[in-house]
């Protein structure tokens, strides 16, 4: 059986058009659209846009990053998904953050609060979340970071975590301690391990590779110079994990393209052995 993972940190919920130019004061206070020739940049609610994008994309499981808290229930409606959502930062006083950033996403940015939300697709070939757990990786400063552990029907367990950002040694401690975990709970099982992992092998590589000794999480790195990466244990890589091109991630709006998110979607294809029939 083969399995097809996406990996999307969504930037909150928000757009990022390529030109820097269309990214204003002008926009992120008054609400005002900027264009040019190609692209368009937005200031407003896009929890429609992600559904859409996500909703008509083929994977069977989905870890997604700074995915606002309102967002899970319906990008997985969209998705005919099942989700497990994990807090991470910012989340007190949720609904009136979450007012807020409907109202003005780009002034509330992360100020809205975030959440690492995986989605099953149902029925599917996984059949549905059948355990849920959650791992606080970080406390303090910067800010409060978890893991998402969800365990599958079929016995496929992922791991969705984002590691602190800007800081090497405390995203590697964040990353080996959720690696650890998620290796005790899943047991024999096969595993999806990866998200926003803020590691670049290129410029940390003895942490993957302990990855792939300690953990035995050791399908090819995204790139040497990316940072959000799916690794497995147990499955047979059947296409490396690879970023999407920019506009598959794209929406046309007025003829212009609207761009989703400042991460691209990485991608990866799994191959999963089928528990043995037993005979009567």
């Amino acid at each position: 059986m083969e399995i097809t993972v996406l990996c999307w940190n969504l930037f909150h919920g928000r757009d990022f058009p390529p030109d820097p130019g269309l990214r204003t004061w002008r926009s992120r206070f008054l609400r005002l659209d900027e264009s040019n020739d190609t692209h368009v940049q937005v200031n407003r609610d896009l929890s429609a846009e992600f559904a859409t994008l996500l909703g008509s994309a083929a994977w069977d499981v989905a870890m997604l990053q700074e995915c606002p808290p309102r967002f899970a229930g319906p990008l997985a409606r969209a998705s005919g998904a099942e989700y497990h959502r994990v807090f991470t930062s910012r989340n007190e006083l949720g609904f009136w953050r979450a007012l807020l950033a409907r109202q003005n996403p780009d002034l509330m940015a992360s100020g809205e609060g975030g959440s690492n939300t995986t989605l099953v697709r149902v029925p599917g070939k996984l059949g549905g979340i059948a355990e849920r757990r959650e791992l606080e990786i970080h406390t303090g400063e910067p800010e409060r970071r978890a893991m998402a552990f969800t365990r599958t029907a079929s016995g496929l367990c992922v791991a969705n975590l984002h590691a602190t950002n800007d800081r090497p040694k405390l995203a590697t401690a964040d990353v080996l301690r959720a690696a650890r975990a998620a290796s005790e709970w899943a047991g024999d099982a096969p595993l999806v391990f990866g998200g926003d992992l803020n590691l670049r092998p290129a410029e940390d590589p003895e942490v993957f590779e302990r990855l792939a000794a300690d953990f035995g999480l050791n399908s090819p790195a995204t790139g040497p110079k990316m940072i959000d990466h799916v690794l497995v244990r147990g499955l047979e890589v059947v296409a490396a994990p690879a970023q999407w091109p920019p506009e598959r991630r794209e929406l046309s709006l007025d003829g212009k393209a609207l761009r989703l998110s400042d991460h691209a979607p990485v991608e990866a294809r799994f191959a999963k052995q089928d528990p043995p029939v037993l005979a009567n």
